[in-house]
C-alpha cells in the first residue's frame, strides 16, 4: 500500500499507514480495542512519547525502560522484552517510511474483566508513529510561549503513582491546558500539592536565576528523559545547575525560563501568568545544543548524557 503524507486535519483514527499492535503490524484504521477495555474505564494504561531524528529514536532504550517501570508501578507487566519493544519501534517506523517522526508506545489492561479489580485482564501493547510536522526556526521559537498558572496541582506521591508515565495523570494537564487556552495563553504551568513549582502540562521546566540554572526537584512528577539530557548539556557547558524544591516566589526571581520535553524539545517561555521573561543566551545555547544532540548517532548521545 502506498503511503501518503500525514495530514494534521485528519482524525487520528482515519489515516494511512500501519500500527504495531500486540506483536504484529496492522493497517492504521484496523488498530482497535473494545469499549469495555479496562484501561479506558480505569486509566490502567502507561505510555511513552519519543522522537525519531534522521532515522534514530532519541534515547530509545531509556524510554522503553521507563515504559516497563511505569507498568510495574501500576501493577502489571508488559509481555515484551525491552529488546522486542525497541525492535517493534524501528519496525513501525520502517513500515510507515518515516525517519523523522513522533512515536507513541502505549500499554494497557484489556477487556477480560470489568470492575476496579483487574487481575484477569491481559496486557496489550501498541506502537504508533506519525510525522510531527514543520518545525519552527530558532528565531521564531525564541519568542517564547505564554503560560497561565493552573488551578490544578500535581498530586502528592502518596496519592497517585507520580513516578509513572500513567495516562490518568494527564487528565488535569488537559483540563489545565484548555483553561489556559480559553484565557488566551498557550499552555499552563502547574504547582505541586504543596504550592511549590512543578512543571508545565507536558514538559519539565528550567529557570535562570542570577546566571545559574534551577529546576524543580521531581518529587511528584516525572524526571523527564529530555530534562536529564538538558541538565547534562548544561553541565557540559560548565553551567551551574541546581535541582531543588522551588517555592512559587521563584517565578518573580527568574530572568529566563524554558521547558524541556520530548514533544516540546527545548521551548523558551515568554511569561507565566503576570511574570514576564526574556529568552536569552542560556536558553538559546541549550536549545541549539539539544537540536544538535538529538541528531547524533545513539553511541555519541550516550557519551554525552550517560
Amino acid at each position: 500500500m502506498a503511503l501518503i503524507p500525514y495530514d494534521a486535519a485528519l482524525s487520528f483514527d482515519n489515516r494511512e499507514g500501519f500500527i504495531w499492535l500486540d506483536g504484529a503490524l496492522v493497517p492504521w484504521r484496523d488498530a482497535k480495542l473494545h469499549v469495555l477495555t479496562h484501561g479506558l474505564h480505569y486509566a490502567s494504561a502507561v505510555f511513552e512519547g519519543e522522537r525519531c531524528y534522521a532515522g534514530h529514536v532519541f534515547r530509545l532504550r531509556d524510554h522503553t525502560d521507563r515504559l516497563h517501570a511505569s507498568a510495574r508501578i501500576l501493577g502489571f507487566e508488559i509481555p515484551y522484552t525491552a529488546e522486542a519493544i525497541d525492535a517493534a519501534c524501528i519496525e513501525t517506523l520502517k513500515a510507515n517510511n518515516l525517519t523523522e517522526a513522533y512515536l507513541r508506545p502505549i500499554a494497557w489492561r484489556g477487556s477480560e474483566e470489568m470492575g476496579v479489580g483487574a487481575r484477569a485482564t491481559k496486557t496489550h501493547l501498541a506502537i504508533a508513529v506519525w510525522e510531527w510536522g514543520a518545525y519552527f526556526g530558532v528565531e521564531q521559537r525564541m519568542k517564547g510561549v505564554r503560560l497561565a498558572l493552573s488551578a490544578w496541582k500535581r498530586p502528592a506521591p502518596d496519592t497517585a503513582p507520580t513516578a509513572s508515565k500513567a495516562s490518568g495523570l494527564y487528565m488535569i494537564g488537559t483540563m489545565s491546558k484548555h483553561a489556559a487556552q480559553d484565557a488566551g495563553f498557550d499552555d499552563a504551568f502547574m504547582l505541586d500539592h504543596k504550592g511549590d513549582l512543578a512543571e508545565a502540562t507536558g514538559a519539565n521546566a528550567f529557570f535562570v536565576i542570577d546566571g545559574a540554572i534551577h529546576t524543580p526537584k521531581p518529587t511528584c512528577f516525572l524526571d523527564g528523559i529530555t530534562r536529564r539530557s538538558v541538565m547534562a548539556l548544561a553541565r557540559r557547558r560548565q553551567m551551574v545547575v541546581h535541582e531543588r524544591v522551588m517555592p512559587a516566589t521563584d517565578l518573580a526571581r527568574a530572568s529566563e525560563v524554558f521547558l524541556a520535553g520530548t514533544a516540546a524539545e527545548v521551548t523558551p517561555v515568554a511569561c507565566i501568568a503576570e511574570h514576564a521573561y526574556t529568552p536569552g543566551a542560556i536558553t538559546r545555547t541549550l536549545m541549539e545544543d539539544y537540536d544538535r544532540l538529538v541528531r547524533m548517532p545513539p553511541a555519541e548521545v550516550a557519551k554525552i548524557v550517560g
